[in-house]
């Protein structure tokens, strides 16, 4: 009788079963997903359930996106290799992960002291060194860094902070999911010259970008 699978044999799945099956189709999207090991990511108790179809909690009231949502999320940036990345909600630090391994650099920002540090710890075990991790509000972004070709955040905002915009250069895409508690959409915005444009794309769900251009706690649950 056979045993469970191995972790590598869970990825292999994950990536055929609920990423390429549901039209993934970014060949570098799909290896780095195959490669990224997302049980180190997670609670040690919570490893049995890593590749599974959905999300889980990490502490601090976040969660692990679903990689299926990963996975999306960053195929819509286009990444190529040469791109400076910023993303908002670092939480655990897999998806900060995917993307130092399709990205030139990657700066995340978390706001829970703990969540960044372990996402350092974890960032550093797998020698990703061009990802840099920071304690901060990521609703402002982060301008001395600017300007960026790609920005994903992982909470849902009231509407695109404009700082975020502003920080995007020119060409660049800011991915992120847009609502309140009762359901977002998620939308990619592009930026050319001094002009915004974007697209309202499929819904989903994620807890709130907290921040001074996010959501606060009595507005959140309107």
């Amino acid at each position: 009788m056979k045993g469970p699978l191995s972790f590598e044999e869970q990825r292999k799945q994950m990536v055929s079963e609920q990423l390429a099956a549901r039209q993934i189709k970014d060949r570098r999207v799909l290896e780095a997903m195959g490669t990224i090991p997302r049980h180190k990511f997670v609670h040690q108790s919570d490893q049995h359930l890593a590749y599974a179809d959905g999300p889980l909690a990490i502490g601090e009231s976040q969660t692990i996106s679903q990689p299926y949502v990963v996975a999306l999320m960053i195929e819509l940036l286009n990444l190529e290799g040469d791109e400076k990345v910023l993303e908002v909600g670092t939480g655990s630090g897999y998806s900060a992960a995917i993307l130092g391994y399709l990205a030139r650099k990657v700066y995340t920002l978390e706001r829970h002291a703990s969540l960044a540090e372990s996402a350092e710890h974890i960032l550093n075990e797998l020698s990703l060194d061009n990802v840099h991790v920071k304690c901060s509000d990521g609703s402002l972004g982060l301008p001395e860094e600017a300007p960026f070709d790609a920005i994903i955040v992982a909470a849902a905002a009231p509407q695109a902070p404009s700082l975020l915009l502003e920080q995007l250069s020119d060409g660049g895409i800011l991915i992120l999911p847009v609502g309140g508690s009762g359901g977002q959409r998620l939308q990619r915005w592009r930026r050319a010259g001094e002009k915004f444009t974007h697209d309202n794309l499929t819904r989903v769900s994620f807890v709130p970008l907290r921040g001074e251009q996010g959501w606060d706690s009595n507005s959140w649950s309107r």
